[in-house]
């Protein structure tokens, strides 16, 4: 336990951690295509992921049972947005769009943390975020531009894109949302939050069924369930959980952009894609924008 422990006091590594599985899971929603449907392998792997973490969690659920039934549907309203909604998208993106494409994409998420704090909570940004902020959003309008600017003035934007970006809004809510997080062991957490994701992605796997569009995982979908199980599920989840505890969501939260970098490299490795100028220009400001997100005075709030 002792290696773990200290693991889950340092932030930094959590979070680089988190967008390493996360451009993974870009990856497993492009090799899930053909191979399971995107809504049902959304339920598969919140099944299997509980499966797992309640053979850990049950001691901690029957003590922390007053919490959870205090606000039991603020908990279902994070399961569903952060895990179900967001990765329903994210899949369906996946269809329409390359995984290289999904996880540069996901660096625009800070601009939804950003704002919602400030909306929500007062929190105020630097102006070195802000600055962070932009290159980052130069950064996806290059690769949902494909680099072109004739495509980005008509907002020719791909099905696929357009429903990532529909993703990060999401994911970016459930992130501020977190600062009202009830107290409870994070195993419970996880446990109520997958639930909540499990039993909300039903309606959507049904849907798949009554429209002719499911698909049963084959050996391939399997493999791509139990990545997603495990990685971005568990870990993940509760990786930047305990990373946004420690440093804020503000400052935790341009991490995501790391994500690109990550998927980038394993879509090219892993599934051959092409890496284009436009993408390199993209992750270089994409970086860019971490780093400077990242400076701060040594007297500033975290």
């Amino acid at each position: 336990m002792r290696p773990f422990q200290w693991l889950y006091g340092q932030p930094y590594i959590l979070l680089l951690l988190t967008a390493l599985f996360w451009g993974g899971n870009a990856v497993a929603g492009k090799l899930a295509v053909g191979h399971v449907s995107p809504f049902l392998l959304t339920a598969l792997r919140w099944a299997a992921a509980m499966a797992i973490v309640y053979l850990f969690a049950l001691p901690h659920l029957k003590r922390d049972l007053p919490a959870i039934r205090r606000n039991i549907w603020f908990l279902a309203l994070l399961g569903a947005i952060g895990f179900t909604v967001f990765n329903n998208l994210m899949y369906s993106s996946l269809i329409y769009t390359t995984a290289i494409n999904v996880a540069i994409i996901q660096a625009a998420m800070p601009l939804i943390v950003f704002l919602l704090n400030f909306l929500l909570f007062g929190l105020r940004t630097t102006g070195l975020q802000l600055a962070g902020f932009a290159l980052t959003l130069v950064g996806v309008a290059t690769i949902a531009s494909s680099g072109s600017l004739e495509v980005l003035a008509r907002l020719a934007f791909n099905l696929g894109d357009l429903l990532m970006f529909v993703a990060i809004m999401t994911y970016g809510a459930y992130s501020v949302l977190l600062k009202q997080k009830p107290q409870m062991h994070w195993l419970s957490f996880i446990s109520v939050l997958g639930t909540s994701a499990l039993l909300a992605s039903l309606p959507f796997v049904a849907h798949e069924a009554l429209t002719g569009t499911l698909v049963w995982p084959d050996l391939q979908g399997w493999g791509v369930v139990l990545y997603t199980a495990i990685f971005p599920s568990i870990l993940s989840q509760v990786f930047w959980m305990r990373g946004l505890e420690l440093i804020g969501s503000n400052r935790g939260g341009v991490f995501i952009n790391l994500v690109p970098v990550f998927g980038s490299a394993l879509a090219i490795t892993i599934l051959g894609e092409r890496f284009h100028l436009y993408h390199a220009i993209a992750l270089v400001l994409v970086i860019g924008g971490v780093w400077l997100s990242q400076r701060r005075r040594k007297t500033a709030a975290a």
